[in-house]
């Protein structure tokens, strides 16, 4: 009996010491998951959203493939498919749709299979560079909407910024050569939609939590309900834009490779979905639609560089000058991300890559305007 005494008082004193370690642990843990959940949300959203437009240029006219609003469904299925079999696995959970929340979540849906549409309408007339300098476009009207509908203050280097992406984007159309109205039409649609889902989706998540029966809504519950809900309205529209007769037709649909790209696609529809959501649990409106500048100049360079599209001094400038308001935009507008303070200018390290990647783009893109002249 004498020997357990010490023993039973040692245990206590561990138990103790383990209990404030517990308590320390959590709010320690707390706090760098969400800076990495910041932070890694909004590089996963930048790489998933640059590879989904490559793709889908790819597949619109690399393919000269003529039915977009099916490319969408295809994706928004397989995106379907993949959470389902990942559900079933055990591996991630959902809660369960019903009729309460489908009302809720129906609006912003429509808005979403929207930006798809007009998205893949756009990237089949306008070359890959041009559309990201016009997606700058969605930047001012989301800083209005936020202005107008949440009171939200901009200060005046905001709205130099804002300023400069519209005569860039004037610019940048003016001096484009393979400038086409219909593709610039259903670019500038596909902008107020971007930013209406932007905008309301955050709000929507959180009405859609109250009508939840955990009183929860998980990024993946959000991509099934997202992705479930556009299938009926995707096959509705297959038939108003009279999809069906061309895909009876085509011979694309017998291409396994095509089948794979397809597919590949469908993946990284459900890549930025996921990423989307998760960045935009994490922000707020405007960085979501502010921190594709991160990504827009190696994008831009790469739809060049891939797809072969003649442009001049002129339109390289332009384009160049639209990237850099969006990049000196975020900087300015959004130095938080959710908690992740986005190292100031004056680092040496960020001000080095940001320079780099400013004085590459520059480079690559005067080379890339010296060849197309050379070419023509």
């Amino acid at each position: 009996m004498k020997l357990s005494s010490p023993t039973d008082e040692q245990l206590d004193v561990e138990n103790v010491k383990l209990d404030k370690e517990k308590e320390r642990t959590p709010r320690s843990g707390r706090v760098v998951r969400v800076h990495n959940q910041a932070l890694l949300s909004g590089l996963a959203y930048c790489f998933s959203s640059c590879g989904m437009i490559l793709v889908n240029k790819f597949v619109l006219s690399s393919y000269d493939f003529n039915a977009g609003i099916s490319l969408m469904l295809y994706q928004n299925f397989i995106s379907v498919v993949i959470v389902s079999v990942l559900k079933i696995l055990g591996l991630v959970s959902t809660e369960p749709l019903t009729w309460r929340l489908i009302k809720v979540w129906l609006p912003v849906n429509v808005i979403f299979v929207g930006m798809l549409i007009t998205s893949m309408f756009s990237l089949k007339y306008i070359n890959v560079a041009m559309v990201t300098v016009l997606k700058n476009v969605t930047n001012v009207i989301t800083a209005l909407g936020e202005m107008y509908l949440f009171k939200k203050h901009h200060d005046g280097k905001v709205w130099a910024a804002l300023f400069l992406m519209i005569i860039s984007a004037i610019t940048g159309g003016i001096t484009d050569l393979s400038f086409n109205s219909i593709g610039y039409a259903w670019q500038t649609l596909n902008c107020f939609l971007t930013a209406s889902y932007s905008l309301t989706l955050r709000r929507v998540m959180d009405t859609a939590k109250q009508v939840t029966k955990s009183g929860n809504l998980n990024e993946f519950s959000m991509v099934l309900l997202n992705n479930t809900l556009s299938l009926p309205l995707g096959f509705f529209l297959i038939v108003v834009f009279n999809e069906v007769d061309y895909l009876l037709r085509t011979p694309l649909l017998r291409l396994p490779s095509f089948w794979l790209v397809m597919t590949f696609s469908g993946i990284l529809g459900l890549a930025i979905s996921f990423t989307s959501m998760w960045f935009l649990h994490q922000t707020g409106a405007t960085t979501y639609s502010l921190v594709g500048s991160l990504n827009k100049i190696p994008l831009s360079i790469a739809g060049i560089l891939i797809f072969k599209v003649p442009t001049s001094l002129e339109n390289s400038a332009s384009i160049f000058f639209g990237l850099l308001a969006g990049r000196w935009h975020q900087l300015t507008d959004s130095p938080n991300w959710g908690g992740f303070i986005i190292p100031s200018p004056k680092d040496s390290f960020w001000s080095n890559i940001h320079l780099e990647l400013l004085r590459k783009g520059l480079l690559g893109m005067i080379a890339l305007a010296h060849t197309g002249r050379e070419s023509h």
